[in-house]
Parts: structure tokens; C-alpha cells; sequence
């Protein structure tokens, strides 16, 4: 018996070290990423989750308002956060996707789409004589490629050589499509002052040139880099798509893969990291913490309360600081773009690097208010600028107010983007006791106007303007107050006026329901509008003083 329990006991010994030294299960890349990035990734791909098609292989677009088909990029993003996921099946999920997604792009290279994506699989041929040829997007070049680059960069060794290949002949086809595009502003947009995209097709051409070992790729991904760059110092350090909550978003999470993965030879592998700083700077001065917004000026918005909408830099300053601490505080789902939710996974993936390249400085100032102060910069944005752009800010306790004037040779209204809903020169926000955010901002309609901001005042000027011109505000709800019918009833803040307008203004009102106007941005608001007096022969001009109440 006992030697029995000896033999037992020895056989037992045996097998400790084996046990011991049995190797443990490789942790997924998500498992690894900082604190606040795993919040992030998890959320977000929990988020997309409820919406993946698994038989289809592709994502359903999640606002609800395709009835039940699918979309292109998204899929690609969820598939990246697949790879970082890699649980169960999600390595062969994700080949899945990107397999289904590179078989259906554009790969004619006589059409200009050529080396572009499908917005969706349902869609009908691109340039048939049923469906028109400008149903493509060019941006998705970029966006579909820095997230198969960040693919293979992470995830390299998760893939089968069979998808690796079709990445990178998607690749080469993306890059060279992009070269179709074109400088020529009636046909397209496409100039190195629009930062996001542009930034994008600098990394993909010269991440995809040397991989690819193609000079003619690196060579060009060399010259964009170079007209980004000179345009940026010409500018003091500042993007001229100035100051967006989303498209900030888009072009630091470019400039990142720009800081990790190019060769530190090229122009973006070495400059990158300093710009990435540069912006988050100009973040720092325009944050204001009490209101978790951007003070104003916006180039392009999609909302007139972050906390209203998805805006993409709430990712960086999410995985930096903590989610408590962006703008993302409500479910995204019941929110303005939640659709843009779907690109935090990507963000979170290179958090670690981004987090690095915050002054520390800069994260500070994303958590406490450092005080009241004002803030000016200068900005051209070619070919569209006749004169620069300046800026004007103002940030205090539970309020900011910011400006841009700007005289663009185009008669279109709206910024150089062409779209008066995306472009705010002017806002003035504020947080109310309800702990809702009021919010101001000048509907502007000539290509010449001056705003500006100082302590308690928003100035706006039209200086080719006559006695027809008048000047449109629109102003958020109120919980309190649902029904609006004078400037005393915009609640925690008191609104006086001045200027060469009549003292009578006009209220109506934009709602999904009613009301004179259509949302804007899906957002609800009134519309103040004065006038000028028949007979007179001033500059137009209005100015808004405002305090808290």
C-alpha cells in the first residue's frame, strides 16, 4: 500500500514541470492595450457585435436608414478589431470580411473609381447607365487602406498568406487610384489643406511604396508629405481643416500610423510625431472641459454639441484621459453619427503610441479648466483663401465664444467645403444649471465675413454687404423652456444686442416635425434673424453680448 503511494506520489512529481512549463494561451492584442483604450475597444466592438451579418460576412450599417443592407467601411474596421480580438472565430471572421471586400473593389483602372470600394455590396455597378458615376466615395481609399496597413503592421501573423496578398495587391491598386485624383475644384476637393484625407494618402502611398519596394509610391508619398508640411508651417504649426471634431479625429489617427510605421527616413516618419503635438496643443487652448466641447470655430461639424454626436478626436482624448473626461458621455447609439462610433476600435489599437506623443501638459489641460484666457490663430487654406483665416476665441468658467473671418473666391456659401450645415465660423456655448449645453451660432451666407471673438461678445461683420443683408442666428432648445419667443427666454445666459440692424428680430423655428426650417445636422434649433434698415447706407454688422445667468 504505501509503496503504492509512493510510486503514486513520484509519478505525480513527473508531471509538475511539464505542467509548469507549459505554455500559456498568447494574450490577444486588445488584452494588452492601456487601461483607457481597453474601455474603448471593448465598447465599441461590443457595439458592432449587435450589427455584424455573420452568414453575409459584412456589417449592416447601423443608423437604420438603408433598410437592412450593409456597408464597406465599416466591415473593414470591424474586421481590424476582430484580429485584436482574436477570440473563437474572429481571425476567421475577419479574413472573411477583408476576403468579400477586396473581391468587389474597383479594379478597371480606365475609371476614375479605380482602386476605390464599394460603399455598400448592394450597390449596382459604378458608372452603368443605372446608377451614376459619382456614386463613390474617394475617400475611402484612405480610410479603407490605413486600416488594412494597420492589419498587417498588428496583425501580420494571424493572416494567411493568401489574405496577405490580396492586401496588398488592395493596396497597390488603392494607390494607384489615388493618383486619378485631381486638383481642379469643380471636379474635385482634393488640395493638401484638406488635412484628413490628405494626410491619409501621404501614408498610404509611402507605407505601400516601400513595402511594395514601387519608388514611384514612396517618391509620391514623399511629394504629398512635403506639400502637407509646408503648408502646415506656413500656417504657425496649425492643419488649415481647422479645428473639426471629427476630421481632427481622422487626421491624427493618420499622423499616428505616420509617427509607427513609416521608415524613419521619410519626411512623415520623422515630422509626424511633432505635428501630431502641434494639434494637440491647439486642442488644449480650444477644450473646454466645463462643457466637454471644442469652442468654436468649427470647419466642419456635424453637430453643435459634441456631446450630441459622435465626433471622432473623443477617441484620442478617451484612450489618453478616460472616457469621463470626452465627449462621449450618453449611450453612442442614441446619438447624432453613431455610425462613427464603429472607428474607435482603430483608435484604440494605437492609443499606446498616440498617448505618447500628448504633452503631458496637453493631457492636463483635458481634465481641468485651466482658467479664462483667449486664443488667436492664422490660417490659409489654398486655392480657396483670398486672405487668411483668422481666428478669435474666448474660454471662461461654463462658456466659450469663438470666430473665424474668412473671404474665399467662391460665391458658395458655406466654407470652402460648399455646405453651410458643416461650417460654424462662429459659436457660443455654454452650460446651463440642467447640465444641458446652450449653444449660438451665425448662419452665414457671403463668401466675405468677419467674426470675431472677445470677452462676452460675438461680432459678426459683412464688409461687401448693403442694406439687404441680414444676419441669422441659430439657437439650441431649451428643457425648460420648449417654446422660444424673444431673446429673454434663452435660458442661463442674458443676450443683448448691437450693431447697424434694425432692434426687431424674427423668430421661427427648425424641427423634424414642423417649424419653418428642416434640422440641421439632426439637430433641432430657432432661428433669430434681423435686418438692416431699407435706407441704410452702413456696413452691415451685429454683435452679441453675452454673460451667464
Amino acid at each position: 500500500m504505501y509503496s503504492g503511494i509512493k510510486m503514486l506520489a513520484a509519478s505525480l512529481a513527473l508531471l509538475l514541470p511539464f505542467v509548469a512549463t507549459s505554455p500559456r494561451p498568447t494574450p490577444s492584442y486588445a488584452s494588452t492595450l492601456p487601461i483607457h483604450a481597453q474601455s474603448m475597444f471593448t465598447e465599441s466592438m461590443e457595439f458592432m457585435d449587435y450589427f455584424y451579418d455573420q452568414p453575409y460576412g459584412y456589417l449592416y450599417e447601423v443608423t437604420g436608414n438603408m433598410g437592412g443592407r450593409h456597408e464597406t467601411r465599416s466591415s473593414v474596421w470591424y474586421a481590424i478589431g476582430l484580429l485584436a480580438r482574436n477570440e473563437g472565430d474572429d481571425v476567421s471572421e475577419a479574413e472573411k470580411i477583408i476576403t468579400k471586400v477586396i473581391e468587389s473593389q474597383f479594379k478597371d483602372p480606365d475609371n476614375e473609381w479605380f482602386g476605390d470600394y464599394q460603399q455598400e455590396p448592394e450597390e449596382p455597378e459604378v458608372g452603368s447607365p443605372v446608377y451614376s458615376d459619382s456614386a463613390w466615395d474617394p475617400n475611402w481609399r484612405g480610410f479603407i487602406g490605413t486600416a488594412f496597413i494597420l492589419g498587417i503592421e498588428e496583425f501580420g501573423h494571424l493572416l494567411s498568406p493568401e489574405v496577405t496578398d490580396l492586401l496588398l495587391e488592395s493596396l497597390r491598386n488603392n494607390t494607384i487610384g489615388d493618383t486619378y485624383r485631381n486638383d481642379i475644384i469643380e471636379l474635385d476637393n482634393f488640395h493638401p489643406g484638406y488635412s484628413n484625407p490628405w494626410i491619409m494618402r501621404c501614408f498610404v502611398s509611402s507605407w505601400t511604396g516601400n513595402r511594395l519596394n514601387d519608388s514611384n509610391m514612396t517618391i509620391s508619398g514623399e511629394q504629398y508629405a512635403k506639400q502637407l508640411l509646408d503648408l502646415f508651417d506656413e500656417n504657425n504649426q496649425t492643419l488649415s481643416e481647422f479645428n473639426s471634431g471629427t476630421y481632427y479625429g481622422v487626421s491624427l489617427w493618420a499622423l499616428v500610423l505616420c509617427s509607427k510605421y513609416l521608415p524613419k527616413d521619410a519626411i512623415l516618419g520623422q515630422r509626424a510625431p511633432d505635428v501630431v503635438a502641434h494639434v494637440w496643443r491647439s486642442i488644449a487652448e480650444l477644450w473646454h472641459p466645463h462643457l466637454l466641447n471644442l469652442a468654436g470655430p468649427w470647419d466642419r461639424t456635424y453637430g453643435y454639441d459634441m456631446q450630441k454626436y459622435v465626433a471622432l478626436v473623443a477617441f484620442p482624448i478617451w484612450g489618453a484621459v478616460g472616457k469621463s473626461y470626452s465627449s462621449i458621455k450618453q449611450r453612442p447609439g442614441v446619438i447624432a453619427h453613431h455610425d462613427d462610433f464603429e472607428m474607435a476600435p482603430l483608435h484604440a489599437i494605437v492609443a499606446e503610441t498616440h498617448n505618447s506623443l500628448i504633452p503631458e501638459d496637453v493631457k492636463a489641460a483635458l481634465q481641468v479648466f485651466k482658467g479664462e484666457h483667449t486664443y488667436n490663430a492664422s490660417i490659409r487654406y489654398p486655392p480657396y483663401d483670398i486672405e487668411n483665416r483668422n481666428v478669435t476665441a474666448w474660454l471662461a468658467n461654463n462658456i466659450s465664444i469663438g470666430a473665424q473671418s474668412w473671404y474665399i473666391n467662391s460665391s458658395v456659401p458655406g466654407g470652402k467645403m460648399g455646405n453651410m450645415k458643416s461650417y460654424a465660423p462662429g459659436v457660443i456655448q455654454w452650460r446651463l444649471h440642467t447640465n444641458e449645453i446652450g449653444w449660438i451660432l451665425p448662419q452665414v451666407v457671403n463668401n466675405h465675413t468677419v467674426v470675431e471673438a472677445s470677452p462676452g461678445t460675438l461680432t459678426v461683420t459683412y464688409p461687401e454687404g448693403n442694406n439687404a443683408s441680414s444676419f441669422s442666428f441659430i439657437v439650441s432648445q431649451f428643457a425648460e423652456k420648449p417654446t422660444v419667443t424673444s431673446l429673454d427666454d434663452i435660458q442661463g445666459l442674458s443676450v443683448n444686442v448691437s450693431g447697424t440692424v434694425n432692434a426687431s428680430y424674427e423668430i421661427s423655428f427648425g424641427g423634424s416635425y414642423g417649424g419653418a426650417h428642416s434640422v440641421l445636422n439632426t439637430f433641432e434649433y430657432w432661428n433669430f434673424t434681423w435686418t438692416m434698415p431699407q435706407d441704410s447706407s452702413e456696413v452691415p454688422a451685429i454683435s452679441l453680448h453675452v454673460s451667464l445667468e
